[in-house]
C-alpha cells in the first residue's frame, strides 16, 4: 500500500506542483477554464480513472506492449491520474497567494513568473505539505481503480484497501476491522510525522 501510494504521490509532486504554480503565475488565454477544469478534475470517478488506465494498457491500448496491467505500476499510474489535479489544483492556490504577497518584491528584484515558481515553491514547502497529504490520503483509500487496473492479485497487487474489501465481502469481517485499523494508523502516523516535521520547519525558519 505505501509503495504504490508514496510512488504515485511522488510523480504526483513532480508534475503539479509545477503546474499548480504556472498556472498560478502565468496568465494565457484560457486560464479561467484551465482553473475549472483542474478543479473539475479533483472529483475524478476512480473507476472511470481505472477503467481508462485499463484500455491505456491493455494488450490492445497503445501501452500495452509494456506489460503493466495487473502489475503494481499500472496501480502507480492510476493513483497517479487521480491525486495530480489534486495536487495542482491545491498548489495553485497557495502559489496565487505567495505571488500576490511577493510579486512586487520579486520583480523588483529581476525574477520573471517562471523563475519566481522555484523560490515560491520553496517559500511555500510548508502550506504545500497539506496538498501532498491531501493527495496521498486520496491514494492511500483508494479501491476501485487499483482493483481494476491491479487485479487484486495476492501477494502482487493486493494492498490494504482492496484486501478489506475482499474481506468483508467474505464475511470476515474482524479480519477486514483490523486491517481498517492498521490502514488507519498508517495514514494518521505519516500525517503527524509531516505536521511535526511543518512545525519543526517554521519554528527553524521563525
Amino acid at each position: 500500500s505505501l509503495e504504490v501510494s508514496l510512488g504515485a504521490l511522488f510523480f504526483a509532486a513532480l508534475v503539479g506542483l509545477p503546474l499548480g504554480g504556472a498556472v498560478a503565475l502565468f496568465r494565457f488565454p484560457g486560464r479561467r477554464a484551465v482553473v475549472v477544469l483542474m478543479n473539475a478534475l479533483m472529483g475524478l470517478p476512480p473507476v472511470v480513472v481505472g477503467l481508462l488506465v485499463y484500455l491505456v494498457l491493455s494488450r490492445s491500448g497503445p501501452l500495452g506492449d509494456l506489460g503493466w496491467l495487473f502489475t503494481p505500476t499500472a496501480m502507480i499510474v492510476a493513483q497517479f491520474v487521480l491525486i495530480t489535479p489534486i495536487v495542482a489544483a491545491l498548489t495553485r492556490q497557495v502559489m496565487q497567494d505567495l505571488w500576490e504577497e511577493y510579486e512586487l518584491q520579486l520583480r523588483s528584484l529581476g525574477a520573471s513568473p517562471l523563475r519566481a515558481i522555484p523560490t515560491l515553491l520553496w517559500d511555500g514547502r510548508f502550506q504545500l505539505m497539506t496538498s501532498l497529504l491531501a493527495g496521498f490520503g486520496r491514494a492511500i483509500a483508494e479501491v476501485g481503480a487499483v482493483i481494476i487496473v491491479g487485479g487484486n492479485i495476492a501477494h502482487v497487487t493486493r494492498v490494504m484497501t482492496t484486501a478489506i474489501a475482499l474481506e468483508t465481502s467474505k464475511g470476515d469481517l474482524s479480519l477486514a476491522l483490523a486491517l481498517g485499523i492498521i490502514l488507519l494508523g498508517l495514514a494518521l502516523a505519516i500525517n503527524a510525522a509531516a505536521s511535526i516535521l511543518a512545525d519543526w520547519g517554521r519554528g527553524y525558519d521563525g
